[in-house]
């Protein structure tokens, strides 16, 4: 399916390629070009879900369930097992383990599965048969597997890419209804819902929605009155639990490839907002899920390895509870060279070990692939209960993450994306004062078949091999006893230039709570917007239509500042008076891309100048 995208998302590629051009009177400079990383430890993002290193699984798949598969999972840190594969979801009968028009592999039905599931130490999503399925059969399969088995399985999909059932033109998805309109799939999401949940009232149920900026999203289909999610939110919202996105990005070359991950922050806003807008009265209990995601160039070789821990970091520190690589096995397609090494054009974590018609052929069967080790190393960086907080680089080719754990440790991830010169990299720290000790360093590189891991450089100081995955681990120079608890989940409603926050209270430490301390996240750097002793703050001086990240602090009598919230991110509204209105339209558009116009109006009285 081919990916829709803005225009802008093409941006970031132009600054990249154009970093990777030497300067006049450089070429040929020996000297390691260096960057600088700023970690800032009061800017907090997401907590980490114990749901968040998923993989898929299909039914296609012999090798489903066996303890090697689920002893490398396990290994690597995968928490979720998403099951039976795709689009097969949406032909897969669970009773007698079969898929009509498919092939289901011996020795895969949903109890093999769920041995491997825990094997692994993971926990399973899975896809209901919505295409060729039931309610009855759903509500069958959560009562088997919840009351009969005791598996106790918590999330459950409604359907794959329903939106791929040829309401919209293309036609990939199995639905055998005679309507296929968002609307259909709405009303069946509320009825299998209610069948679920009265098997099980625990199970957590998700709807399929398109994603914001991908086809397609943004179109209303020929007899709808809006779009796929809008119809889809509006009627199913007070059902679900969780939304379900799909992401394969377009892009032809690495370099291009590895700048993708630039668009999600904007993405997830979205969604998030969309849901908000359409879903009802308390739908920030509605999770988001990143069911399907792979990179468009080096599946098998180290661009996936690092277009996966870029992924992964940037999808789970804007708050998504899981997201699931696909697949675990694939096979082949085509053989190239990516950045060195053999490349097979298989999605897969693990080797198929197919052999292609030129004659080659893969490597031994359950080999992992290069991203197996991407989902690997980012299981070293930040585990369960860790808080994403904000960091980057100034250099383009080089990507930052960082997490803060419940301990006061602090872990930092390091991206280098070029392909050909190491980097050196300066870590300033805002918020944090790192041990002066040497840290330990975890580092994953070209071509490699496992993890490095070596105390080296300084905490403030490390040098990134080309293409490499780095993991630096840091304790604090201080440890703090005592101090103030974290502050809860704020909230905001916002005009066009102010907006009223409040959350919950911190638990006192060692000392009372002396003061509330509200920060705007700006990049990397933490912009304090006031303090409060109580547990609200009311800002001004806003600018309309602009979207706000803040977070909030605890300070005790003592000084002692608490970790960072969890983020609170709202927008502005329009200019509440204005002397013209802008409306944009859509001019052309097509599968990648589009042609807007902007018009200004003015409404009131435009001055003639002096």
């Amino acid at each position: 399916m081919t990916a829709r995208r803005l225009r802008w998302a093409a941006w970031p590629v132009i600054a990249v390629l154009a970093a990777a051009v030497p300067a006049a009177g450089t070429a040929g400079a020996a000297t390691t070009p260096t960057a600088t990383v700023t970690v800032n430890a009061r800017a907090g993002l997401a907590t980490v879900p114990d749901t968040g290193i998923g993989i898929n699984h299909a039914v296609w798949d012999s090798q489903l369930g066996t303890g090697q598969v689920a002893d490398l999972y396990g290994a690597a840190g995968v928490r979720t097992m998403r099951y039976p594969g795709g689009s097969y979801g949406d032909i897969y009968h669970w009773k007698d383990n079969t898929a009509p028009g498919g092939y289901v592999a011996p020795n895969t039905d949903f109890d093999t599965f769920m041995g491997g599931v825990r094997r692994a130490g993971a926990q399973p999503i899975i896809i209901a048969n919505y295409g060729t399925g039931t309610p009855e059969e759903a509500a069958d399969w959560v009562r088997y597997a919840n009351v009969t088995k005791g598996y106790g399985v918590k999330y459950w999909e409604i359907g794959n890419e329903l939106y791929g059932n040829g309401h919209y033109g293309a036609n990939w998805e199995a639905d055998n209804h005679a309507d296929k309109s968002p609307t259909a799939y709405a009303n069946g999401v509320v009825a299998y819902a209610d069948a679920m949940k009265a098997a099980d009232p625990g199970v957590k149920i998700g709807a399929v929605l398109t994603t914001p900026a991908n086809w397609p999203d943004g179109i209303v289909g020929s007899g709808d009155t809006a779009t796929w999610n809008q119809t889809v939110l509006s009627i199913a919202g007070p059902h679900i639990d969780f939304v379900i996105l799909h992401w394969y990005p377009s892009g032809s070359t690495a370099a291009e490839a590895l700048t993708k991950p630039e668009q999600i922050t904007d993405m997830i806003y979205l969604a998030r907002e969309q849901i908000t807008r359409y879903a009802g009265a308390n739908s920030g209990r509605i999770g988001i899920s990143m069911t399907e995601t792979n990179t468009p160039v080096g599946m098998d070789t180290q661009p996936g390895a690092l277009f996966a821990a870029d992924t992964y970091s940037s999808l789970l520190e804007n708050g998504v509870f899981t997201v699931d690589w696909w697949d675990t096995h694939n096979g082949g397609t085509k053989l190239s060279t990516v950045a060195g090494y053999p490349d097979y054009g298989d999605s897969g974590l693990l080797s198929s070990a197919t052999c292609l018609e030129d004659g080659s052929c893969e490597p031994a069967l359950n080999t992992p692939f290069a991203p197996y080790y991407g989902l690997k190393m980012l299981s070293t960086f930040a585990r369960p209960g860790d808080q994403y907080v904000r960091a980057a680089a100034d250099d383009p080719l080089v990507g930052a993450h960082a997490v803060r754990r419940p301990n006061g440790d602090l872990a930092v991830l390091l991206l280098n994306k070029d392909p050909d010169q190491a980097r050196t990299v300066t870590l300033d720290y805002a918020g944090y004062t790192p041990a002066a000790a040497v840290p330990q360093v975890f580092t994953f590189t070209n071509g490699s078949t496992s993890i490095s891991s070596a105390a080296a450089g300084t905490s403030s100081s490390q040098t990134l091999p080309p293409y490499s995955l780095t993991t630096v681990m840091l304790h604090p120079a201080a440890a703090a006893a005592g101090g103030p608890g974290t502050p809860g989940q704020p909230t905001g409603t916002a005009t066009d230039r102010t907006a009223a926050i409040s959350w919950p209270a911190a638990a006192p430490g060692a000392h009372p709570i002396a003061k509330y301390e509200v920060y705007r996240q700006v990049g990397t750097t933490s912009e304090q917007w006031g303090e409060s002793t109580g547990t609200s703050l009311d800002v001004g001086n806003l600018v309309p239509g602009s979207r706000y990240t803040v977070n909030v602090l605890a300070r005790d009598t003592a000084g002692n500042l608490s970790a960072a919230s969890p983020p609170l991110t709202f927008t502005t509204g329009a200019p509440a008076a204005s002397s013209c209105t802008v409306r944009m339209t859509d001019a052309n558009d097509w599968a990648s891309g589009f042609v807007g116009g902007i018009h200004v109006t003015a409404t009131g009285v435009v001055g003639t100048g002096p």
